[in-house]
């Protein structure tokens, strides 16, 4: 059985994967003053479903352990928490035209830094792997 708020992330990852569209616009209404004038460039929706993808393969996994995925993903978590702004000012760049147009809300920094936890979150529940069902706890009794 999964841990809850493994479920409920990998649930994340999936409406990321299918949706992202939802998840880019709370982004743009939590941190953007204009996000009305927002434009995204083509990749921003694949780099969406890229991040809801590396947090449902990482989680969803069966072995415990460390991957380069992982690595990337702490990496990034870290640098989040320590030092956001320059993640803040490259990933606008990256994810809209019109980056310089846009004005961020002062809340930005806080909630970068609470990404990168979530972040260190994921990978610490996925290098722990995926607890046993039920079935094989009583299959090991029993031997």
């Amino acid at each position: 059985m999964l841990h809850p708020l493994r479920s409920l992330l990998i649930a994340f990852g999936i409406a990321e994967i299918a949706k992202p569209q939802p998840v880019i616009n709370a982004c743009e209404r939590i941190g953007l003053e204009n996000a009305e004038e927002a434009e995204l460039r083509p990749w921003a929706l694949w780099g969406a479903r890229l991040e809801g993808a590396l947090f449902v393969w990482l989680l969803a996994r069966r072995e415990s352990g460390w991957t380069p995925a992982s690595w990337l993903l702490g990496i990034a978590g870290v640098v989040l928490v320590v030092l956001p702004k320059p993640i803040i000012d490259y990933s606008q760049q990256l994810v809209y035209a019109n980056a310089d147009d846009l004005e961020l809300k002062p809340v930005v920094k806080p909630t970068a830094r609470l990404l990168g936890v979530l972040y260190l979150f994921v990978v610490a529940l996925s290098a722990s792997g995926t607890e046993p069902d039920d079935s094989e706890d009583v299959v090991e009794q029993r031997t």
